[in-house]
Parts: C-alpha cells; structure tokens; sequence
C-alpha cells in the first residue's frame, strides 16, 4: 500500500535517524576544536603551559633549553628562577643544564645524574634536591622518596640564598640521579 511503511523500514529509518544525532557536534568535539583553534593561534615560538603554568619545552641539553623555559614560566616564577639559576651558575660554573620532562635539570661536570630538578606549579616553584637527606640541614620538604627532599618557593616569600648554596655545594659533590 502506497503511504505505509514496514516494520523493517521503519527501523532502518530510526536507525538513520539514531546516526545522523550522533553525528551533530557533541560539547565536547565543539571544546577540543575550540581548543585546536586557541592553540593554533598561539604565536609558534610561544611554548605551551600545562596545568600549573608549566611550560612545556621540548626535551635538550645545555643552557639554551633551560633559558627557553626560565623565559616561559610565568608571572613572577620568572624573575625569581632566573636569579636561582643565575646562583647556581655562580656557585657551580661547570653546571651540566637540560629539560627533561619538561622540567629543568642540573648536574655536576662529569657526572652522568642530576642534583637539582625545578617545576612549577600553580602557586610555587618546587625544587628537587634529588639526594637531598644528605643535605645539612636538610631541605624542609620531605618526599615519598627516601633520598629526595624539596624545597618549595612561592610569591613574595624571602629565600634564605645563602642555604641554597649551600645546599648547591653539597649537592654538587654528592652522585647525581640518572634519569
């Protein structure tokens, strides 16, 4: 009979109906491509923030990769990581430099591991003394880690410089953490 339908054409058609809402813009593929187009516009040489406002730096070795992210980091992390580096620079001049999992780190010459890695986060700096309970005294910030303590540096707080370095000095003579 022509106007009528079938049991099998009907479902065929909520079936068409079923796939062409799906195939709408969800919320979220509307967000992601939102997302695609910000970063896309985004100056290229600009490095991208992660959660926190760490800058992601494509992994390297030397001062070079450690200056792109002391330049990324953002408000005043910036100014105050770039005296800290400027410090460690000073007190150790032969510093091995490089970003690694988007995080800076430093290591004696001629020693294949790292003493000191850096990351920031929302509203502080932390700092890895990687074999930090040798330290005298120790760093105030404990760790999960046994050998691992942090020291944790936030907005408009007063830095005791001189028991950086010399942390920096102890830390320099003691064997690096591979990584």
């Amino acid at each position: 009979m022509p106007g009528t339908t079938t049991r099998k054409s009907a479902s065929v058609s909520k079936k068409a109906a079923v796939v062409k809402a799906s195939a709408r813009k969800s919320p979220s593929t509307s967000a992601s491509k939102t997302a695609t187009r910000k970063a896309a516009a985004a100056k290229p040489d600009e490095p991208k923030l992660l959660s926190g406002g760490n800058p992601q730096i494509p992994k390297g070795y030397g001062d070079a990769p450690v200056q792109a992210y002391i330049a990324a980091m953002p408000g005043w992390k910036r100014d105050v990581w770039r005296r800290f580096d400027s410090l460690i620079e000073a007190t150790i001049p032969d510093v091995r430099k490089a970003v690694k999992w988007n995080s800076p780190l430093y290591g004696a010459a001629g020693d294949e591991g790292w003493f000191l890695g850096v990351h920031c986060f929302t509203r502080y700096i932390k700092v890895s003394f990687f074999r930090g309970a040798s330290l005298k005294p120790m760093p105030p910030g404990e760790s999960k880690m046994a050998h691992v303590r942090y020291l944790d540096i936030h907005e408009d707080e007063s830095i005791d410089e001189a028991q950086f370095v010399r942390w920096l000095e102890q830390a320099n003579k003691l064997p690096g953490e591979k990584m």
